[in-house]
């Protein structure tokens, strides 16, 4: 079955190359409940995460209703109003709503303590909602950060160096999420800050799923809902144009780690585990757990 969005939706063109996508006027010709999975994208790029988000929710077997959510607190000035406007929600619109799912997206305010972020007390209330409205949500990279810090006082540590690459990752803790992925599993990853393992080893409800040797504890899961600190969800060229806009703002970075062949070519190597994952959480963790009525 197929993922739902309206047919002037910027990603419905673009997913069509790649995934089973439904327009909505055919979609409620069909007599069954989809799946509704919450994105709360907090990237400015907006449309660029949307589709990259979308081609890994695209090709579950489960018909998936979309609701985008954006903060009301701060509004970003590099996705167009009329994008916001026609597909995007505030929190007061849907504060009442419960969801089958929930995406919390990374954000690009890693350097910054959680505290001095603009729309830190919007994200912590969503957050705080999340928990009690949604059946399990899966949490990227900052956000991951500031799920683990705000429900469990697990602090970022800022680095010297950029963790900017595509890293292997091995299976700690066997997980339903992790069901028929390899044993070792890449995932990129672009972020100044890590988290304090030590204090996540001190609690009892938090399971490491994912290690790596350099990028560290990189997947983790509570009762319900997901932490992962890389960007399974990135596309092939995503690293290349964050590589080449650093340089053209003269930052001192490196190439990505273990991402371009020998011709300086990107290799797409996480993209099928990326899809696992995401089918797997779509199967597993909410679509089986979720009640029929919402």
């Amino acid at each position: 079955m197929p993922l739902i969005i309206p047919e002037d939706f910027p990603a419905f063109e673009f997913l069509k190359q790649y995934a089973f996508i439904m327009g909505t006027q055919r979609a409620i010709q069909q007599d069954i409940r989809p799946l509704e999975i919450l994105i709360f994208n907090l990237m400015p790029l907006k449309i660029e995460t949307e589709n990259q988000i979308l081609s890994l929710l695209a090709n579950s077997p489960l018909q998936i209703n979309l609701t985008f959510l954006s903060t009301s607190s701060y509004v970003g000035k590099n996705t167009p109003k009329s994008h916001l406007d026609r597909f995007y929600v505030n929190f007061k619109d849907i504060k009442h709503t419960s969801f089958d799912g929930a995406i919390v997206t990374g954000a690009p305010v890693e350097n910054l303590a959680f505290e001095e972020v603009k729309y830190w007390n919007e994200v912590c209330e969503i957050m705080d909602y999340l928990k009690c409205h949604c059946t399990s949500t899966i949490y990227l990279c900052w956000g991951a950060m500031a799920g683990l810090y705000h429900f469990y006082g697990v602090d970022k540590i800022l680095l010297n160096k950029k963790v900017f690459g595509v890293f292997e990752h091995y299976i700690v803790n066997a997980d339903l999420i992790l069901s028929g992925l390899s044993e070792i599993i890449t995932i990129p990853h672009s972020r100044y800050a890590t988290i304090d393992e030590q204090c996540i080893e001190a609690l009892h409800n938090v399971k490491v799923l994912l290690k790596g040797d350099i990028s560290g504890i990189t997947m983790l899961k509570d009762e319900k809902d997901f932490f992962v600190l890389g960007h399974p969800e990135y596309v092939k060229d995503t690293l290349y144009l964050e590589y080449k806009r650093d340089i053209e703002k003269g930052i001192n970075i490196q190439k990505p780690y273990n991402y371009f062949d020998k011709h300086d070519k990107p290799i797409l190597s996480w993209r099928s585990n990326s899809s696992l994952l995401f089918i797997n959480w779509l199967n597993f963790s909410v679509y089986q757990d979720t009640p029929f009525l919402l």
